[in-house]
């Protein structure tokens, strides 16, 4: 035994106190900087450690021992904590109006410990009609009350019991919602279902959890649960399936253990069906898949393959006359590759068309839809976006509609209700920004299109894959087997734009035109540090676009970042503009986050229940203390949010390159970097470029420009879908 073996454990210290204000918390890790009011002391403590989810009004009696930072002073840094009842009156009305039950304002906490005291907590759970004895609270509040005060408490003992497995519960709410009850038992029975059934906990988190619980670390369940966790993670980055020898390489370096019992674990994971595998080749050629993933590839390709085998049907009126006819009306002439591009879409059956900005697919699409109007064709329009669709709607004069709402989500029975047994009424189907499909939507897509139908595909393949797994786009032109128009003409009016022109440039690895006359629409401000980046991009948004241009710096202007974290990512960008361009009006709180009335913000997942989407953005039209709720609106309709639903929510002042796609905006303000350096690639600039309408602005270092420019090669994402369409597969 060593010295520090005999060594006796420092003392700890112990603090109790109020939480009065979450000044940082970190959901994925639960580290928090909390300001705790604490007995005896004139001013808040400042805590630091991990206090998972901690609320305003909460009592917390925490473990661990003062320290003295040289930037921040005297802090109290917990190493664990224990939740107290709250056994003050002010201690019981910041607790009920901290947001933890939704409903309970400040002022309805206020009136409620007035009426009950230091029973209030006793009264909520134990003889909830009493209530009605306060202002303001009828049945229906009564139950909401009730029930969110029930649930708190359930979330905390599952909160409770994570930590004592030493691991993060910040998604101790999430896994409340999905178990209920049984939440502790589930976990105690089998900790990998975490992962595979919650969102945002991963396999780590579940595997300390196994590990606290007994489970050995050559379980054969703690290894397949391993493998499927890799091939989610490989899935996350955009892959469908995964080449063998580096999912058991993941495998191995995840899990601590030998090749062979990753290779079992496969082989076990196959059997049970949980994966697929495919060998196209050689051993060493083979493919997994998850079985989800697999079933939809091979299901997309399949209906793909069907649909183009199908007989084409005429029209039964002149195409050429019809296209003539269109030319006139629009006072315009087509190019050859247009005109084409109507004639195949109107004798084939599947037609894909791609080409960057100025070249024309508008003005194709339109013509697509006057020759099969005159045709008497029944049109559905979509794109994977809220934006895009709204943005073809207004290009087209027709109605067009997100995917998702095409196919009609059913919240009664889980799933689109258009599909093979009930397809879209249509025979012409044209989704634009068809590089944003993954695998998944495409199929459910394909699902809906009546063989009889005709679909258009419309998009740019040169721009950044879809988030979700699957190049469906690529894949589908790469297969030979899909007619497909290239438009690469740039036409007259397009080429007076520099935006349209340094987007082939940045697309043909050439360092894009910039220039500093009053009218032009693309500008490059060279800054070297992150520091002026910032203070530039502040400067522009607020100020010096707004004067020029005439541009709404909230509406009209959007910055965008390669990265999410960093002093030039998403996060800490939306907190600076917030701060610069609406920084007053009511607001409400969620951890460290602060929305306020008029804030921009962004759903960040698929909500089908309340039909909001991943990406759409909206602005929050209201906000109430004493609901704990805000309202925001989202394409012209008001959504209402509360309790963890905030979480589904970011401010959207900026957003990732990947999060703006299928956007169009005004204003694009671009802050580029070499602190960006793992993202900087060439489809990614190209991207952000052709998100501008009016407006582009890069910020940052030539450098950084120089890198994304030279970073042509994009690695293929493991996917068989053209293989699958080539009939290799």
């Amino acid at each position: 035994m060593s010295d520090d073996d005999r060594r006796p454990a420092p003392p700890s210290d112990v603090l109790e106190g109020t939480v009065e204000r979450v000044t940082f918390a970190n959901e994925e890790t639960g580290f928090c900087v909390l300001k705790v009011a604490s007995p005896g002391r004139r001013e808040p403590v400042s805590v630091v450690g991990t206090v998972l989810g901690a609320q305003p009004g909460e009592t917390l009696r925490l473990t661990g021992s003062w320290q003295t930072d040289k930037k921040f002073g005297e802090q109290f840094r917990a190493t664990s904590y224990a939740l107290q009842k709250p056994a003050t009156l002010l201690g019981i009305e910041r607790y009920l109006g901290s947001g933890m039950v939704p409903g309970v304002g400040k002022a309805l906490a206020e009136r409620m410990v007035a009426r009950f005291g230091l029973d209030t907590l006793d009264v909520i759970e134990r003889d909830p009609a009493r209530l009605a004895e306060v202002e303001g609270i009828g049945p229906v509040r009564t139950a909401r009350i009730q029930r969110a005060f029930l649930e708190q408490r359930g979330v905390r003992d599952v909160m409770v019991f994570l930590q004592a497995q030493g691991v993060s519960s910040a998604f101790a709410s999430r896994i409340y919602k999905q178990y209920r009850d049984r939440a502790i038992a589930i976990v105690r029975a089998d900790p990998y279902r975490l992962a595979l059934d919650i969102a945002g906990i991963g396999f780590l988190s579940a595997d300390r959890i196994a590990q606290n619980l007994g489970i050995a670390r050559d379980a054969p369940r703690r290894i397949e649960a391993g493998v499927l966790h890799a091939l989610s993670e490989l899935a996350s980055a955009g892959n469908v399936g995964a080449r063998h020898p580096a999912l058991v390489e993941a495998a191995v370096a995840l899990l601590g253990v030998d090749t062979l019992a990753v290779e079992t674990a496969i082989d076990a994971a196959a059997l049970a069906r949980s994966v697929v595998v495919e060998s196209p080749g050689t051993p060493d050629d083979r493919v997994v898949f998850l079985a989800h993933l697999h079933a939809a590839e091979a299901s997309l390709a399949s209906r793909l393959r069907a649909l183009v085998a199908t007989a084409e049907g005429r029209l039964g009126i002149d195409v050429d006359e019809a296209i003539a006819r269109f030319e006139r009306t629009r006072d315009l002439a087509l190019a050859p590759a247009q005109r084409e591009a109507i004639r195949r879409a109107a004798l084939g059956k599947v037609l894909v068309v791609t080409g960057g900005p100025g070249t024309g697919k508008t003005t194709l699409v339109n013509g697509l839809l006057a020759v099969f109007v005159a045709a008497s064709q029944r049109i559905a329009l979509a794109a994977p976006t809220g934006r895009a669709a709204k943005r073809m709607a207004e290009a087209t004069g027709h109605e067009a509609r997100t995917i998702h709402r095409l196919l009609e989500w059913s919240p009664k029975g889980g799933g689109f209700t258009r599909d093979a047994a009930t397809p879209l009424d249509a025979d012409l189907v044209v989704i634009d920004e068809a590089s944003m499909l993954d695998t998944q939507l495409a199929d459910k897509l394909l699902a809906a299109v009546p063989l009889g139908a005709r679909l258009v595909l419309v998009g740019d393949v040169d721009q950044l894959p879809s988030v979700g797994p699957g190049s469906v786009l690529a894949e589908i032109i790469a297969s030979g087997q899909v007619d497909v128009v290239r438009l690469t003409q740039i036409f007259r009016q397009a080429e007076q734009s520099l935006i349209v022109v340094n987007a082939h440039r940045i697309h043909d690895g050439e360092m894009p035109l910039a220039k500093s006359g009053a009218d032009d629409d693309f500008y490059f401000v060279e800054r070297e540090t992150p520091e002026a980046i910032l203070a530039t991009v502040h400067e522009l948004v607020s100020s010096r676009i707004p004067r020029r241009f005439g541009l709404d710096p909230i509406d009209d202007v959007q910055v965008l970042t390669p990265m999410h974290r960093g002093l030039l990512g998403a996060a800490s960008l939306n907190q600076e503009l917030q701060a610069r361009l609406n920084p007053l009006g009511a607001s409400i709180e969620r951890g460290a986050r602060t929305f306020r009335v008029a804030d921009k913000v962004m759903q960040l997942r698929n909500d089908y229940e309340r039909d909001v989407y991943n990406g759409d953005v909206g602005r929050v039209a209201r906000v109430s203390p004493e609901e704990r709720t805000l309202v925001v609106t989202l394409d012209g309709r008001e959504v209402v949010y509360e309790g963890d639903e905030l979480d589904d929510l970011a401010l959207a002042y900026a957003c990732s390159v990947h999060k703006s796609q299928g956007s169009e905006y005004p204003a694009v303000v671009l802050a580029l970097h070499t602190q960006h350096y793992v993202m900087l690639r060439r489809n990614l600039l190209y991207t952000a470029v052709t998100r501008g309408r009016r407006l582009v602005v890069i910020v940052g270092s030539a450098k950084a420009l120089r890198i994304a420019l030279a970073a042509d090669k994009v690695e293929r994402r493991v996917t068989r879908l053209a293989d699958r369409l080539a009939g290799r597969a």
